[in-house]
């Protein structure tokens, strides 16, 4: 099949002849070249050049760095700006790029070991009335540059003015607040950009757990009416968790080609703007969950030959989300979807396709005039691939297969047809006797060797529990403590059978897992506020041991592991597994698991865990009370424990607000028993604004009831084979369903 050519935007002579100026020999000599190895040198070298002239940084680490790049070259005659040797030149501590003039390049700078002063790392833009037009940046490495604290927000790459490029660039760990790549709109530096992202590698980005956290922004609601006309091509984002949006198009006219989504959580969503393309895209999804396609809003948007497979996302992020709306929406809302293509298109092995998403009160306009057809739909078989709100007579299917079997919520357009799939060498899979029907068979994935730059690892070691050595440690007064100050990260401490009294409190700023003996029992008693306290960097395992907490002093809000307010602890984890913890009412509130406010865990699991006698809770991730989406747990599971005469609820885990860009909290509770648990907190389990609860299995007697209450999203609670005796039925605000 003929590659299509794109309807929308066209390119003028203008913008073809500055495309060709810049992707031709950057770096070939033209003017001058300085070689600078300090700031002062470059503050002076950079304001003599003229076009055709080159400054060079010389080798080395530059700390501290406010380089402000500020220029008028020609088309053919750029100003450049380039490190002495690719990957040899970084921009640590406080250190930003500017840069503002006319026809101006940059290439292969490298950010690290450090966070940006202002709110741009790399800006094209000097100030409100100096920016960057026909400009190029290539090469550019922002290597986990956060700011420390990550409620903190900054842009890694701010795009201004008009018809500029960044190219074969790497952005990797951004776990701070704020878009990675960002295109900003206003009058004043133009509203029809032009620009050109292409054959950038966005590496992962975790889990921010709060609206803020997306890969690619291209402008905002409040400009959304106007076009930008921005290509996005050829790039790939891998793992980027950072919120449901992965990519969030605020404008319109904007084309989004040949760019490759790698098991990353959310979708490329049409969120304001009308008249965007979207096509020749892959999305491969391997099952993880939250995996999502693209979410369609607005008016007259295309979505055509791509190719998606292995998405596991439902509800907003499906493979297909098509919006319900309002007629008359405010720019900040949801328009309703109106002659919205939906063609040639092949979802392979996916979860979900979700039609009239979010129909509500506010949201109560089904998609009008239009069209899906040509579309190969095959399901992952964990149920019902389309789910549908609302009317779709507004949309006509046209010659749409799903195999093997049809889902009954079709309309007519749609037909059932066993086909085999067979995968192409471009690894994709196609069906056989259907060459018409799903993505183009002439769909080249740009590959990931031919993203980003080479001269730079695109895979990080990252340091996992039990990965490092093993050290035994023998039973005393402070010999753990002593342990974990010489721990490097991934040790495991390994105990003997005997008592370990810690005088200390214990903290950690890696991974670390402290395990007991499997028979005998590792008995550990300690004398301070806390036993752990846990900060930026670390995860815990604690296994097969016996944890005291008798000898704590007597003060309100003990914990045997803090992770306190500012620590900035993000995306780590808690095991708890074969252990007992007892004695933890020295005073009141005294918590097993404590989570302070700015502060998320991407799992805490308890597994055969049995605590006994706390005055607080087991688990207390309710710090985020200003509801606006965050929240301290991503994941909690409880699993074939036991709790006795727990004065406050066994978990608190409170995530407020309405917003909706966030896929968690999740919670599983199974095969457990709670024992006079939650009394004198008249609740067991607290769950405010969780996404997904499952309890399955588990004996609650003498306690405080289940609250569960719906603050955002579409909340699931499921329960079966729970037992109630002395205790309250589950207060929910939404319907119980069985689990499956």
């Amino acid at each position: 099949m003929a590659l299509r050519q794109p309807r929308y935007p066209k390119a003028s002579p203008l913008t073809l002849l500055v495309a060709a100026a810049l992707s031709s020999a950057p770096w070939q000599a033209l003017g001058v070249e300085h070689l600078v190895r300090d700031l002062p040198q470059y503050q002076r070298v950079v304001k003599t050049l003229k076009p055709g002239d080159s400054v060079v940084l010389a080798d080395g680490i530059w700390h501290d760095a406010d380089l402000v790049f500020v220029g008028k070259g020609q088309i053919g005659k750029p100003i450049k700006l380039r490190a002495q040797t690719s990957g040899e030149v970084v921009l640590s501590g406080q250190s930003r790029l500017r840069l503002a003039g006319e026809y101006l390049e940059v290439a292969d700078l490298v950010f690290r070991d450090g966070w940006a002063p202002g709110g741009e790392v790399v800006s094209f833009r000097r100030s409100s009335r100096e920016w960057a037009n026909n400009s190029r940046v290539t090469g550019l490495v922002i290597d986990s540059f956060n700011k420390p604290n990550k409620q903190q927000s900054d842009h890694w790459v701010a795009l201004y003015g008009h018809d500029n490029r960044i190219d074969h660039s790497q952005l990797r760990g951004k776990t701070n607040l704020g878009t990675t790549l960002v295109v900003i709109r206003n009058d004043t530096s133009g509203l029809e950009n032009r620009h050109r992202i292409d054959h950038n590698w966005f590496g992962p980005r975790p889990n921010l757990g709060s609206n803020g956290g997306e890969t690619i922004r291209v402008g905002t609601s409040k400009d959304s009416q106007s076009d930008s006309r921005t290509l996005v091509e050829d790039n790939w984002f891998e793992q980027c968790d950072g919120e449901v949006e992965i990519v969030s198009n605020k404008s319109g006219g904007n084309i989004y080609r040949g760019n490759v989504f790698q098991q990353s959580r959310g979708s490329l969503v049409l969120r304001h703007g009308h008249g965007n393309l979207v096509e020749r895209n892959v999305f491969l999804g391997g099952g993880k969950p939250h995996t999502g396609g693209v979410r369609v809003i607005n008016q007259h948007q295309t979505i055509r030959d791509n190719y998606f497979e292995g998405l596991a996302g439902d509800g907003f992020a499906a493979a297909l989300t098509v919006m319900a709306g309002r007629v008359d929406a405010p720019l900040n809302r949801y328009a309703r979807v109106e002659q919205a293509v939906i063609e040639g298109n092949s979802f392979i092995d996916v979860r979900s396709v979700f039609l009239g998403a979010g129909l509500d009160e506010e949201r109560n306009a089904a998609p009008v005039d239009s069209r899906v057809a040509r579309n190969l739909f095959k399901a992952d078989g964990k149920g019902a691939l389309l789910r549908s709100l609302g009317d779709l007579s507004g949309i006509g299917f046209e010659r749409n297969i799903e195999t093997p079997a049809l889902s009954s919520a079709w309309p007519t357009g749609v037909q059932a047809q066993a086909l085999t799939l067979t995968r192409a060498a471009n690894g994709l899979l196609y069906p056989q006797g259907a060459d018409d029907i799903g993505a183009p068979r002439d769909l080249a994935p740009v590959k990931r060797d031919e993203v980003g730059v080479r001269w730079y690892p695109k895979d990080e070691k990252v340091t996992a529990l039990d990965s490092g050595a093993e050290h035994a440690v023998l039973p005393g007064e402070d010999t753990l403590t002593q342990a974990v100050a010489e721990a490097t990260a991934g040790t495991r401490l390994q105990l003997q059978a005997g008592r370990y009294l810690v005088q200390q409190v214990l903290e950690l700023d890696r991974p670390l897992s402290v395990v007991g003996p499997k028979r005998g029992r590792a008995q550990i008693a300690f004398t301070r506020p806390a036993l752990f306290s846990l900060k930026r960097g670390a995860s815990l395992r604690l296994a097969h041991l016996e944890i005291d907490g008798s000898q704590a002093p007597d003060e309100a809000g003990n914990a045997v592991i803090r992770v306190a307010p500012g620590a900035q602890a993000a995306n780590f984890t808690l095991q708890l597994e074969d252990s007992t913890l007892r004695h933890l009412d020295a005073n009141k509130a005294f918590d097993a698991i404590q989570l302070g406010k700015g502060n998320m865990a991407d799992l805490i699991a308890l597994q055969n865990v049995q605590v006994e006698d706390v005055s607080g809770s087991v688990v207390n991730a309710a710090a985020e009370t200003d509801d606006l989406g965050t929240y301290n747990a991503e994941v909690v599971h409880i699993r074939e424990s036991r709790f006795d005469r727990i004065a406050g609820p066994v978990l608190d885990l409170y995530r407020g607000g309405g917003d909706e860009s966030t896929f968690g909290p999740a919670l599983e509770v199974r095969g457990s028993t709670f024992d006079k648990v939650g009394q004198q907190a008249g609740t067991a389990l607290r769950l405010h604004g969780v996404q997904l609860a499952s309890l399955q299995g588990n004996q609650f007697r003498d306690s405080g009831a289940i609250r569960f209450s719906h603050q955002a999203g579409e909340p699931h609670l499921r329960a079966t084979g729970n037992q109630f005796m002395g205790t309250p039925a589950i207060v929910s605000d939404i319907k119980i369903e069985a689990s499956p």
